[in-house]
């Protein structure tokens, strides 16, 4: 990944050590709420408590509403004038916003780009562990109501004893161009008939990531590529992806006929430079926070702006 493209990518900055040695310790989360040092990121139906619209508002533990779950995230890295290097802090899953309901609250696709390095890594880190412990509170080998421990980074079947971990599921996109260097953009079903970007889709058990993107591309456009060149990766929890981006080329040696799969693509359109600069006001392109606006930057070679552009 070259540095200029890695600086696209918002959510792959971090500032924050994840320490995790700590989260052997047995008592560790009662020992940060008697931390007067340690502060909480509150997070709330997918969206982080804000100080501004650029920085994330950390708490001490005794201005916290009730959480479910409570994740220790690390030690930062860089100081802020409100917290000094080294600060230990914690995600706090909320059971409601409390006395917090009226306070500045928003969620990472929206502010993503605008956080620092160190608020922008707190958080995915935050939305990406919490999203996990959400959908495994029951053992998937006995059925059981699993325990939290290890700093939040684990969950135990106390039938069966196994410790259940965090998974990731990893994901393709791709930048795919033409003999004619045009990129090939597609519209979701779930989207507005004007949005457009680029294809992606899940790796499956057993495969390599140029298989995915060969496979993936293929299925949703009926075009055959070739080639993939692997550019970076972001993290995208919504609820739990690892967004690894790709560029490949149509593949000149096998016949294709750019055909939407008609179930998650309707449309797909090859562009120019030139004509997607043209299509400014008509066409809706990928926010700034997504890898797709970063690969889509990369190879138009100038800054977009996010959404409509």
């Amino acid at each position: 990944m070259s540095q200029s493209f890695l600086k696209r990518l918002p959510l792959s900055r971090f500032e924050v050590d994840r320490d995790y040695l700590a989260r052997d310790r047995p008592n560790l989360i009662d020992e940060l709420r008697a931390n007067p040092a340690a502060r909480v990121l509150p997070v709330f139906d997918g969206r982080a408590l804000l100080k501004s619209d650029t920085e994330l508002a950390l708490l001490p533990f005794d201005q916290l509403p009730p959480a479910q779950t409570l994740v220790y995230l690390g030690l930062t890295t860089t100081a802020t004038d409100s917290e000094p290097v080294g600060t230990p802090v914690v995600a706090a899953q909320l059971v409601d916003a409390g006395s917090l309901a009226d306070a500045q609250w928003s969620n990472l696709r929206t502010v993503g780009s605008r956080l620092s390095d160190r608020d922008a890594g707190l958080l995915t880190e935050a939305l990406g562990i919490l999203n996990w412990h959400l959908s495994h509170g029951f053992s998937p080998r006995t059925g059981a109501a699993t325990v939290i421990e290890k700093g939040g980074w684990v969950r135990r079947d106390p039938e069966s004893n196994t410790e259940v971990f965090p998974r990731t599921d990893s994901a393709i996109i791709v930048g795919i161009t033409d003999a004619e260097d045009r990129l090939l953009l597609g519209s979701n079903a779930l989207w507005e008939a004007n949005r457009f970007s680029l294809l992606a889709g899940f790796v499956e058990p057993g495969e390599s990531l140029e298989a995915a993107v060969i496979r993936e591309v293929f299925e949703e456009s009926g075009i055959w590529v070739s080639d993939p060149v692997y550019l970076g990766s972001q993290p995208w929890p919504f609820p739990a992806s690892l967004m690894l981006g790709f560029t490949a080329r149509v593949d000149a040696s096998r016949t294709s006929t750019l055909t939407p799969d008609g179930a998650e693509i309707l449309e797909l359109r090859w562009f120019s430079r030139d004509e997607l600069k043209a299509s400014r006001g008509e066409v809706i392109l990928p926010g700034s926070t997504s890898i797709a606006h970063a690969i889509i930057e990369e190879w138009l070679g100038e800054p977009i702006e996010d959404g409509r552009w």
